[in-house]
């Protein structure tokens, strides 16, 4: 405990001048070095101190104590995705605000806030946190420094910046000295990897995390890291290791009764399926995902525009047509312009062929390129506008498309 500056704090607070708190305790001169931490005050000093400003020293030891067990807690509730219990820890932690800056702990609490707001997506809040840390970190510990990257890296995943995260992640080796379990940086690793490149390493990744997280029997991580092995199979084109993945996921997220995660388990089954060409148990997952949805949502117009897809690849013209109308118009609501241009553009096929054409080359393919990079949707457009042109003869055009694919 610092208590310099806690006199200091509750001097200031108090309204006291140094004169009037050091008055028939110690000189003024004494009581300046004793809150700058330049001099160290005698017991008997700090005691009547510290008691002319009512603070209860027994009652400050205790509350350290405190400080630390409920960053510990609050770090098993984050590693357990916990968020309710989480939550309340984080506003019982308030109650110690105004004593923390003058513990140990301070660094420490700082970093499992940064922590805390991430878990919960508060991501403006996160930044600011960040920036903050930032400007301390040439006094962190290195244990200190090492969580404070590994936190920024996790920042960065969430959202979707791989790369950057990946280089950051790169420099943490498993069992470095900082306060988070080896499933967790592994799990982060392996999603750190999950690009075309890196997909070998993303399982690999993955695997070891899932090891991790069964040895904890920490469930809910369990679930997450069989998700991550499951996109990463369908992305390899490992196709059975795949749906034994979802299987596993859907009987055991079913159970736990994982509302939050039962969505995103059927839509990626779905589109596993979508693969395989099982177009029947594409839809029927893609609708048991969508029935548990938030209408007008990203994730929400993304699977009922997977619906539409299929139902066009199926020749269903008026099933298809319903569900591109769907998006179109939330979309149009929720200022979605992708999913606008997209639904667009399969609706003008019908109505207007070739105005479709242009509209994908003037307005869609443009935007992809400019949002989303080398995205699959893009490659779709890439290769059917090849296709087009070489039919037509016109095979300038057709290889221009065709380059852009590789």
């Amino acid at each position: 405990m610092q208590f310099g500056p806690l006199i200091k704090y509750y001097r200031i607070r108090h309204g006291l001048t140094q004169t009037e708190l050091a008055k028939g305790i110690c000189s003024v001169s004494h009581l300046s070095k004793i809150e700058s931490n330049s001099k160290e005050a005698n017991g008997e000093t700090m005691s009547l101190l510290l008691e002319r400003l009512g603070v209860n020293l027994v009652s400050i030891t205790k509350n350290e104590e405190q400080i630390k067990q409920l960053i510990k807690e609050l770090n098993e509730k984050i590693d357990f995705i916990q968020e309710e219990e989480a939550d309340t820890i984080m506003q019982l932690g308030k109650q110690f605000e105004e004593i923390i800056p003058f513990t140990t702990y301070l660094h420490t609490y700082e970093l499992t806030k940064f922590r805390y707001l991430i878990f919960k997506h508060r991501f403006t809040e996160a930044n600011e946190q960040y920036e903050s840390l930032k400007k301390q970190k040439k006094i962190f510990s290195q244990p200190q420094m090492t969580l404070f990257s590994y936190l920024h890296a996790v920042m960065l995943l969430k959202k979707r910046i791989y790369k950057k995260a990946d280089k950051i992640l790169d420099t943490i080796g498993k069992g470095s000295k900082f306060d988070i379990p080896d499933g967790e940086l592994l799990y982060h690793r392996a999603l750190a990897k999950t690009s075309p490149e890196d997909l070998g390493y993303a399982i690999y990744y993955g695997k070891m995390a899932l090891q991790e997280f069964m040895e904890q029997h920490n469930f809910k991580r369990i679930l997450h890291a069989l998700m991550l092995l499951g996109i990463n199979y369908t992305n390899s084109k490992i196709y059975e290791e795949a749906e034994d993945c979802y299987k596993n996921l859907i009987r055991n997220a079913e159970i736990l009764q994982e509302k939050k995660l039962l969505p995103e388990i059927y839509h990626n089954m779905a589109y596993l399926q979508k693969k395989l060409k099982n177009y029947k148990k594409a839809i029927f997952f893609f609708e048991k995902s969508l029935s548990l949805q938030t209408k007008g949502t990203q994730h929400y117009l993304i699977t009922l525009f997977s619906i539409g897809e299929i139902q066009y690849e199926l020749q269903n013209k008026e099933k298809a047509r319903k569900a591109f109308e769907e998006v179109y118009e939330l979309s149009k609501d929720t200022e979605n312009r992708k999913y606008r241009l997209l639904a667009n553009y399969y609706l003008l096929t019908w109505d207007a062929p070739e105005k479709s054409l242009d509209y994908s080359e003037t307005l869609v393919i443009p935007f992809l390129e400019k949002s989303d990079g080398k995205s699959e949707e893009l490659i779709w457009f890439y290769k059917m506008l090849s296709n087009h042109y070489r039919k037509m003869g016109r095979f300038d055009q057709a290889v221009k498309y065709i380059e852009k694919i590789n």
